[in-house]
């Protein structure tokens, strides 16, 4: 499953992961103070939300059904595959070309490359 979202989408998005179970009626004022909306417009990118398959709408009350961690993992996957041919050694030498990782950071890595690794 891929799930494409424009900037102002995933800033909206953010706004329900933090609020929610939020409202309709709350997600239109944090809409329109955060982004000057009308409410007509916080509905319509409610349902497009919707309809991509982040969100469910269940009588005025919205909910998730992806997790941001879930939905960020999801397109970082889908990046590294469309950009390095899916190979995390090639992502992680560009990620890493021209700057140095901190101790505290190359031992974060190590855990979750231990934890990752398949053990046959």
């Amino acid at each position: 499953m891929e799930i494409q979202l424009g900037a102002v989408e995933s800033r909206f998005a953010d706004m329900i992961w933090e609020n929610e179970p939020v409202t309709t009626s709350q997600l239109v004022k944090l809409a329109e103070d955060a982004f000057s909306w009308k409410r007509t417009t916080t509905h319509t990118v409610i349902k497009r939300l919707c309809e991509k398959g982040l969100f469910v709408n269940n009588k005025g009350v919205v909910t998730s059904l992806i997790s941001r961690d879930t939905l960020y993992a999801m397109q970082s996957r889908k990046y590294v595959d469309d950009s390095f041919a899916g190979s995390l050694p090639a992502f992680f030498a560009a990620f890493t070309n021209g700057r140095t990782l901190s101790v505290e950071e190359a031992e974060e890595i190590r855990k979750m490359i231990d934890q990752a690794v398949e053990h046959g």
